[in-house]
């Protein structure tokens, strides 16, 4: 009998963990960025980006695997920690997402996807007309 709330509690805080490390935020402001990655073999030191000291030398299969985005959003990590991490982006208007990996900081409080992922969910065309997108992000695995 005594084994049973052990388990519940131990499942309790699993679950908990879990909550309380998955990192979202709604309503944000993204913005274009012409990183253009395509153009520069996904290279990290061309484009000049932040996480260039750390993640440089990763695979250019990594390096490709999901569209770019420089990321100051108002929750989850800042820094190095951010640095290659995934979002999956959500147009609020539309519903259409896109993951991208996070390469570079911004100063705009939310994100500066690359013009590739920006136009993948901006499938009104209003985020174009109007220079940005109101987007929701959550961290999700790459």
């Amino acid at each position: 009998m005594e084994r049973v709330p052990l388990i519940l509690c131990i499942v309790s805080f699993t679950l908990f963990v879990a909550v309380a490390d998955s990192q979202s935020a709604s309503n944000v402001r993204a913005t274009y960025h012409l990183y253009n990655p395509q153009n520069i073999n996904w290279d990290l030191n061309a484009a000049r980006v932040y996480c260039a000291t750390w993640d440089a030398n990763k695979p250019l299969s990594w390096r490709r695997q999901y569209g770019w985005t420089a990321f100051c959003g108002p929750a989850g990590p800042r820094g190095q920690a951010a640095c290659g991490r995934c979002l999956r982006v959500t147009n609020t208007a539309t519903r259409a997402q896109v993951v991208v990996r996070i390469v570079d900081q911004c100063s705009n409080g939310g994100l500066d996807l690359d013009i590739g992922p920006f136009r993948q969910i901006d499938t009104n065309g209003q985020g174009n007309a109007n220079g940005f997108l109101r987007v929701n992000y959550e961290f999700v695995n790459c």
